[in-house]
């Protein structure tokens, strides 16, 4: 069974990159981000309406890492406080050693490799600091972008489920991507 202990919150830097815990004065700037509907468009949930629903989703955020359960940086560009997407590990399987990564970020800074660039740091930290041994990557299969910063960063296609899972009234699609630890 791996123990993992997120505490003190761990900020992650990279030479363009902070990334840092969410609070609650991003409730806006996540607004921002999970109403829009280019954003949310392969997430497969509803956008959100209010700031109300990102600062009930911020709880969530800040109980699983209380519990060690999950961790959700906020992706800020250096120098800037202001969040311009997130990365995560959710699911964290300790008796497998294994987690599942979900990310956003905002049309504005798409295409630049940010979210490669925070991924990395992201995996650097979930293989060296909380020792998984593997990351899972749940992506709607119509997701080009998405798929392609997986593989820059590694991970392979393992699996396609048809009807996966039931969202908003139809059954979709998905791939499965998974990236292993080289350290043995």
């Amino acid at each position: 069974m791996l123990h993992i202990n997120l505490h003190p919150f761990p900020v992650l830097q990279t030479p363009r990159l902070t990334l840092r815990a969410i609070n609650f004065e991003d409730a806006e700037a996540f607004f921002a981000l999970r109403s829009s509907p280019q954003v949310m468009k392969y997430i497969d949930r509803p956008p959100a309406k209010t700031t109300e629903e990102v600062t009930e989703w911020i709880k969530v955020v800040q109980t699983q890492h209380e519990k060690n359960d999950g961790i959700m940086w906020g992706i800020c560009l250096n120098g800037n406080p202001l969040p311009i997407g997130n990365i995560c590990f959710w699911r964290l399987d300790k008796e497998n050693h294994r987690a599942g990564i979900g990310y956003m970020l905002s049309p504005a800074y798409q295409g630049m490799g940010i979210m490669q660039e925070a991924m990395n740091e992201a995996i650097k930290y979930a293989f060296e600091v909380i020792h998984m041994h593997s990351i899972e990557a749940i992506v709607n299969p119509s997701n080009r972008a998405s798929i392609s910063t997986l593989e820059r960063c590694g991970f392979v296609r393992e699996a396609y489920f048809r009807e996966h899972y039931f969202s908003e009234g139809r059954f979709l699609d998905s791939a499965i991507y998974s990236l292993i630890t080289n350290k043995k």
